[in-house]
Order: C-alpha cells, then structure tokens, then sequence
C-alpha cells in the first residue's frame, strides 16, 4: 500500500456480523484549506459507527484523510463528503462524523453528520449503574 495521500478507501470483513457493535476512532490531524482565504484550517474528526458487512482498514483511512491537506473546502462540505464516501465503501448499519474545526476568527465550528442504514434500528441502551456503598452495608 502507497504512503501518499489517496482517496482509495480500503475494506475488510467485519468479524462479528451479527452483532451491532461500536468503532470509535479520533483523528486529531485532520487539515484542509480555506477556500476563502487559502489558510488551513485544522480539524479534529470523530468517527463512530456501527459495522454491518465491512469495517474501515485504518492504514487507507489514514492516507484517505491525508489526501484533504492541499484541498480547498468549507467545513460543511468536506465533512459531508467523508461521511458519503465512508457510507459509499461501508454500507454500514451506522455512523456518524463529527468535524471540530480550531478557532478561526474567534469561531470554532463543529459538523455533526450521520446515515442510517434503511430498516436499522438500534438496540435499546443498557445502563449500568455501580452500586453506592451505603445501600450495601448492613446495619
């Protein structure tokens, strides 16, 4: 696999198909550029999702992320376009991008986005709650 900057996003199986499980991944090294200005402008991602048949090879996401440093894009654009080529090689039952762009004027700018997969529900969340040890003790 090349160490140049590629929109070239590479999958395998995910192993566990019949669960819904939860990737979490940071990217702190996120850059594009202004198209206003021409400056970068600097991003954290955030991606979660919930596999169906594939997951994300990280190696080509690495380089796929790279390949956005020397690109012209506003915020909202780049980051629906991620999400819509992630959709695009995943197919996955869930996801979710979240770009925290630096400050930049005085203004830090988040972009929330997400896809469902047609006919996919969540299971319900299960909390669990750590005992309080006055309710253990016996008196």
């Amino acid at each position: 696999m090349s160490t140049k900057p590629s929109k070239q996003l590479e999958t395998f199986p995910n192993p566990f198909v019949k669960r819904d499980y939860q990737i979490h991944m940071e990217i702190p090294e996120f850059t594009c550029v202004c198209p206003k200005t021409g400056q970068p402008d600097f991003a954290t991602l955030i991606l979660d999702y919930i596999p169906d048949k594939k997951c994300i090879e990280l190696k080509s996401l690495k380089l796929y992320i790279w390949s956005y440093r020397d690109e012209a894009a506003f915020h909202e654009a780049v980051t629906n376009q991620i999400l819509e080529d992630l959709v695009g090689v995943l197919k996955p039952r869930y996801i979710r991008l979240t770009a925290r762009f630096f400050v930049r004027g005085g203004i830090f700018t988040n972009v929330i986005v997400d896809h469902r997969k047609s006919g996919w529900t969540p299971q319900p969340i299960i909390s669990l709650h750590h005992c309080d040890e006055q309710s253990n003790t016996r008196k």
